[in-house]
C-alpha cells in the first residue's frame, strides 16, 4: 500500500492535467450510458474541460440521441452539412484549435476509428499532447492503433471505470522507476526492429506494458524527484535526452552501438 503522500501526490497530479473529450459520433455512437462512462473515465484522468460530440442533425438517429447526451453535459455540435466527412472535417479544425488555446487540455480522448484522424494526432503528440483513443470493434484504422497512446473499445468503458474505482479504493498503486522504465523502452523498440514492425509511441507503449505488470503507461513512471510525465512523449524526450534512444518524429530508434562503446 503507497504512503498517504504518495496517494496525495498522485491525485495532485490527476488535477493538475486538463482533459478534452472530442467524440465523432457518426464513427461510434454512444448510448447515454456509455457515454457517462466515457465522463467518469475522463475526470480520473484529470480536470474534465472540453465534452463534445460532433453529430449531424439531417440524420434522424444523431439527432435523436442529442437530448440525452446534454442532459448528462455534453456540448453537441451540429454540423448540418451534406458533404462527406463535414462533422469529421470540424472536430480536426478544432482539435487544431484547441491546441493554441490558454486552457489547452493535456490529454484528448478522441473518440472514433477513423484513420482520417491519424495526422491530427500526430500534430497533437507533436505538441506534447497525449491522445487517448476509442473506438469500436472491428472498427479502428491500423494507423490509429500505432500511434495512440491508449487504445480502448467503447465497450470496455464500463470495466475500465470499475477497475479505476477500485484502485482508488484499495490504494492499489503500480510504479516502475524512471532507469528500469527506459529499459523497457530499450528491450521493446529492440523486438518491434528485429521483427519488422511498427515503432511508433503508440505500439512500443503497448509492448511495454505486455512485458512488464509494473508498467502502466507514462503515468506510472517514477522519477527519483517525485515528478510524473505528462504523457509517453515527455518521457521518450528524457530517454533522449540521456542517450538511450533516439526519435524521429513520432518513431523511435536504437542508438548505434559505436556511440555506446564512445
Amino acid at each position: 500500500m503507497p504512503h498517504a503522500n504518495q496517494s496525495s501526490n498522485r491525485q495532485t497530479n490527476q488535477q493538475q492535467l486538463k482533459v478534452g473529450i472530442y467524440c465523432d459520433f457518426q464513427n461510434v455512437y454512444l448510448s447515454q450510458n456509455i457515454a457517462s462512462s466515457l465522463l467518469a473515465f475522463a475526470k480520473a484522468r484529470g480536470s474534465l474541460i472540453i465534452r463534445r460530440v460532433y453529430y449531424n442533425s439531417l440524420f434522424q438517429n444523431q439527432a435523436s440521441a442529442k437530448e440525452n447526451l446534454q442532459r448528462i453535459g455534453f456540448q453537441c455540435e451540429d454540423v448540418t452539412c451534406s458533404l462527406k466527412n463535414s462533422a469529421d472535417n470540424q472536430l480536426k479544425s478544432d482539435l487544431i484549435d484547441d491546441v493554441y488555446n490558454n486552457q489547452s487540455p493535456d490529454t484528448f480522448i478522441l473518440v472514433s476509428g477513423d484513420g482520417d484522424f491519424a495526422n491530427p494526432v500526430k500534430f497533437l503528440q507533436d505538441k506534447d499532447k497525449n491522445v487517448i483513443i476509442f473506438a469500436r470493434r472491428g472498427n479502428v484504422k491500423q494507423s490509429l492503433k500505432n500511434l495512440a497512446d491508449e487504445l480502448y473499445f467503447v465497450d470496455e468503458l464500463p470495466q475500465l471505470v470499475v477497475k479505476n474505482t477500485q484502485l482508488e479504493t484499495t490504494e492499489i498503486e503500480f510504479q516502475i522507476n524512471y532507469n528500469d522504465a527506459v529499459k523497457y523502452l530499450i528491450e521493446s523498440t529492440k523486438t518491434s526492429l528485429s521483427q519488422g514492425k511498427s515503432t511508433v509511441f503508440g505500439y512500443i507503449d503497448n509492448l511495454m506494458r505486455q512485458r512488464c505488470h509494473k508498467y502502466q503507461g507514462f503515468s506510472s513512471i517514477s522519477m527519483s524527484d517525485g515528478k510524473k510525465f505528462k504523457n509517453f512523449s515527455q518521457f521518450v524526450d528524457a530517454a533522449v535526452r540521456d542517450g538511450k534512444v533516439q526519435r524521429q518524429g513520432q518513431e523511435l530508434f536504437l542508438v548505434e552501438l559505436d556511440k555506446l562503446a564512445a
